[in-house]
């Protein structure tokens, strides 16, 4: 296997994608914030000191997702076209299961645009929640689909 982020002699490189087709992609990436019992109580019954927890990590989780060339030094600047950001208390964790899912038309995959909105949004929460407990766990932060381009489709 050829790891595309190098040249020949070993340096990294941004990877030419001006030959390939632009095709339709989209990714869906998922992260999980594990916490007390009653920290979640404080999400579900919107009593968290700072306001609306899941509401201010799914648009830091969007805003994320168009920032990923920022933050990634070889990520192509993508034209997205959607990012949707499921996030949803689960009483078994407990905590927030994090779902994201980006769409684009391009040359090039959006799954670190994925995981770059789950793991913003997985952040936020925890930032909103820290006051209450700072031993919340962001865990589980993968890739659970794939579709679109040479590779084609990846599901987990």
């Amino acid at each position: 296997m050829t790891l595309t982020h190098f040249d020949k002699d070993g340096h990294a490189q941004m990877v030419d994608v001006s030959a390939k087709p632009e095709t339709a992609r989209v990714a869906v990436a998922e992260a999980t914030v594990r916490m007390a019992p009653e920290t979640l109580a404080l999400v579900v019954e919107k009593r968290a000191k700072k306001g609306d927890v899941l509401g201010v990590a799914r648009l830091a989780g969007i805003m994320a997702a168009k920032r990923t060339a920022d933050l990634i030094p070889l990520c192509h600047p993508l034209p997205i076209t959607n990012v949707t950001l499921d996030l949803a208390p689960d009483p078994g964790l407990p905590g927030i299961r994090i779902a994201a899912t980006v769409r684009t038309t391009g040359r090039t995959g959006v799954e670190m645009e994925a995981l770059t909105a789950a793991s913003v949004a997985a952040l936020t929460v925890y930032d909103m929640l820290k006051a209450a407990e700072k031993s919340m766990v962001i865990s589980d932060l993968r890739v659970v689909l794939k579709d679109g381009g040479k590779s084609g489709r990846y599901e987990a």
